[in-house]
């Protein structure tokens, strides 16, 4: 375990999983995969190879791509060993954006596996409830 990652032994699951996100999309992917990630990461994230490096560089050149994204926390949820984030996600601030779950596995108070869902928010929808 590094020191960055013994400083967040305090942190519960919902704190280090949100904590990631706003990392890894601010731009600071590098910093949330040291802090977070065990060293047995994987993710299923279909676009990508399965393994931490492959997804740390995704979101490192995604936030490159989009340095004024925006991602706002809606929902988390906790049980056991497993830490569910809904969240909007905007590119930019004009974008509409879209409705994300990452679904969070914990071992040893580390990310050992992710996975993520997301749908784009329609420009029109008959639900008067929306997506959030």
């Amino acid at each position: 375990m590094t020191m960055e990652q013994s400083i967040t032994t305090n942190l519960s699951f919902k704190e280090m999983a949100v904590s990631f996100l706003q990392l890894a999309s601010s731009g600071k992917a590098r910093e949330a995969f040291q802090r977070y990630v065990g060293p047995d990461f994987c993710h299923h994230n279909p676009y990508f190879s399965g393994d931490a490096d492959s997804l740390m560089l995704a979101m490192e050149e995604n936030a490159a791509l989009n340095p004024n994204k925006i991602f706002e926390v809606k929902l988390v949820i906790h049980e056991k060993d497993t830490v569910a984030v809904h969240s909007h996600v905007r590119q930019h601030p004009e974008d509409l954006g879209g409705a994300v779950v990452h679904i969070f596995r914990f071992k040893d108070n580390q990310i050992v596996e992710l996975w993520d869902i997301g749908q784009p928010l329609p420009e029109e929808s008959p639900n008067e409830n929306g997506m959030f």
